[in-house]
């Protein structure tokens, strides 16, 4: 009986969360944006650069992100130089599913997402050998 209730209880709270969804887009800019202004808000670090001390491919892109949405475009770019493009395209998000009410509000092709993903993996690369390669200080300090 008990484990009854808590199974509907449950599936009434993952529904609650599927129809307030279109909602997280905006949630995430303006934490980014807050975080941007107040820059000790806790976030996750990388498992990857604590392990081995290598950066990821996304490294310093959450923080170049909150710089762009607060308008300090040449620290976004020194960060990570995704950081403009993905602020640009977190409130275009954010905006079309506030107005869809969707939290995907438009569809997304596969090829647009791979290429995303080869851009970051060769941005990351080239930057590994700026860094390691060459010695030049291609990633901020940590």
């Amino acid at each position: 009986m008990i484990g009854q209730r808590r199974t509907g209880l449950l599936q009434r709270a993952a529904a609650c969360l599927r129809r307030r969804a279109w909602l997280a887009p905006a949630g995430l800019t303006l934490y980014l944006a807050i975080k941007g202004a107040v820059p000790d808000l806790p976030g996750l670090s990388c498992p990857l650069r604590a392990a081995t001390g290598i950066p990821c491919p996304t490294c310093y892109l959450t923080r170049a992100t909150a710089a762009a949405l607060n308008g300090r475009l040449s620290e976004s770019l020194a960060l990570h130089a995704f950081g403009p493009p993905a602020a640009i395209l977190l409130l275009l998000w954010a905006v079309l599913a506030l107005r869809r009410r969707r939290f995907l509000p438009v569809t997304i092709p596969g090829w647009s997402l791979g290429l995303a993903g080869l851009g970051l993996v060769a941005y990351w690369l080239a930057r590994l050998v700026a860094q390691h390669g060459l010695g030049l200080a291609a990633f901020p300090p940590a």
